[in-house]
């Protein structure tokens, strides 16, 4: 059903990782920071948090999906078309239209975002380790697909205003299209990106509700 085979897959982490060195650092450094931004809650951290997620799928659009992932899966080029997309609707909405107010809200969304947040960072990699993936054939989080699509997840749960529904398009799109490949290659700490996108999408939007209904 696949166009290459689970060693190519994970050659290719291989290859990008090693490639790409130190900035899984780097990019562990901006998703720490945005979380701890959460709780100033103020418009200038929110811009904040807005670019290091559009940075993270930008990054990951362009350096994984166009060059790495593409050489063993030409859909990889729509892949990081849709990704530079989201990267650019995040610093859009968020740093020049400030449609995104990023802090934590009472509520069973922003604990399954937070947890979100926490499994991409921490539980995710653990999770690799466990089942016998070993770096640097795995992917990581802030700088490949799935760890990048369920930090932002849990990123948009923790929010303290409406999300634009269009934000969630492509977050969503590869929530199925990621999640049911990681099902086929056995990437186990991957199949939570298909349950996060059917969780958190209708709770961003029934939360987007709530917020126009108690505005007006």
């Amino acid at each position: 059903m696949l166009p290459f085979t689970q060693q190519q897959f994970l050659a290719v982490f291989s290859d990008y990782n090693e490639a790409i060195w130190p900035s899984q650092i780097v990019a562990y450094l901006l998703g720490g920071t945005a979380f701890l931004l959460l709780f100033r809650q103020t418009a200038r951290s929110s811009r904040a948090i807005a670019v290091v997620l559009s940075a993270m799928w930008i990054w990951t659009g362009v350096l994984y999906h166009g060059i790495w992932f593409s050489q063993i899966n030409k859909s990889a080029y729509l892949f990081a078309l849709l990704f530079v997309i989201e990267g650019g609707g995040l610093i859009l909405a968020g740093a020049y239209g400030h449609q995104l107010r990023f802090g934590f809200r009472r509520g069973a969304a922003a604990w399954i975002g937070a947890s979100l947040v926490g499994y991409s960072a921490i539980v995710y990699p653990l999770i690799g380790m466990a089942t016998g993936h070993d770096y640097p054939a795995v992917p990581v989080f802030g700088v490949t697909p799935c760890p990048v699509a369920i930090f932002t997840f849990g990123m948009l749960l923790l929010t303290i205003g409406p999300v634009p529904h269009w934000l969630l398009v492509v977050p969503v799109i590869w929530s199925l299209i990621g999640g049911s490949a990681a099902i086929l290659l056995a990437v186990p700490q991957d199949w939570l990106l298909l349950v996060s996108g059917l969780v958190a999408a209708p709770l961003i939007a029934i939360r987007r509700v709530d917020v126009q209904t108690a505005s007006t």
